[in-house]
């Protein structure tokens, strides 16, 4: 069983162990009440930056910034030179982020747009290259941002989205809701792609990790 104790532990044995500026980041994100609960953990945390180290990320994409924890990890993992766009909508929760970035040194990394994610993901040229990308976003839209981001996906690049198993609910037919349904159709969309190798990993609340083909 995953307990928090469990949870510390392993993120204690990590190499990028959360500091004085995660801790404020947490504190800030924390006083903002149940929104909070949107945040992801360290050892999620650690597992971005590890990716993106991974495939030699230099080109991110992120839909769904919050406080900017997961943009945080994602661009300290970045190649030198690498660039991050955030898609976000809130000027408010995002400036809790933009302050966590300058204080660690990565703001130059990060292009945060605030607009509907589609309009920006639709912006993007279409043969942008993207090494890495991260969905943590509205459920409803998930299917449509994963239209517009596998085709400007690199071939070996990897695209990953939050919350797939919505707390173990996606496998109970008796449970429903918006969400859920959304979720379980995106979660039949990505599993018929032929253009990505998908695995769904149960850790966190569920995230699916694809490699472009």
């Amino acid at each position: 069983m995953v307990t928090d104790e469990v949870r510390r532990y392993a993120v204690d044995h990590g190499s990028w162990r959360p500091d004085d500026l995660i801790a404020q980041l947490h504190a800030d994100t924390t006083a903002l009440g149940d929104p909070a609960g949107m945040q992801i953990a360290d050892d999620q945390g650690q597992l971005l930056t590890m990716l993106a180290r991974l495939i030699g990320a230099r080109r991110a994409v992120e839909v769904g910034t919050f406080t900017g924890y997961s943009s945080l990890c994602i661009a300290r993992g970045l190649a030198e030179g690498g660039t991050l766009v955030c898609c976000d909508i809130s000027e408010e929760w995002t400036a809790i982020g933009r302050e966590a970035w300058r204080a660690a040194g990565v703001a130059d990394r990060i292009d945060l747009r605030i607009a509907p994610a589609l309009d920006t993901l639709r912006s993007l040229p279409t043969d942008l290259a993207v090494d890495l990308v991260f969905i943590d976003a509205d459920k409803g839209g998930y299917a449509d941002y994963w239209s517009e981001l596998v085709p400007r996906v690199r071939p070996g690049g990897l695209l990953l989205a939050d919350n797939v198993l919505w707390s173990g609910e996606i496998a109970d037919d008796e449970k429903s809701g918006d969400n859920l349904e959304a979720l379980r159709a995106f979660n039949d969309l990505v599993a018929a792609d032929a253009r990505v190798e998908v695995v769904m990993l149960t850790a966190f609340d569920g995230l699916t990790i694809a490699r472009k083909l």
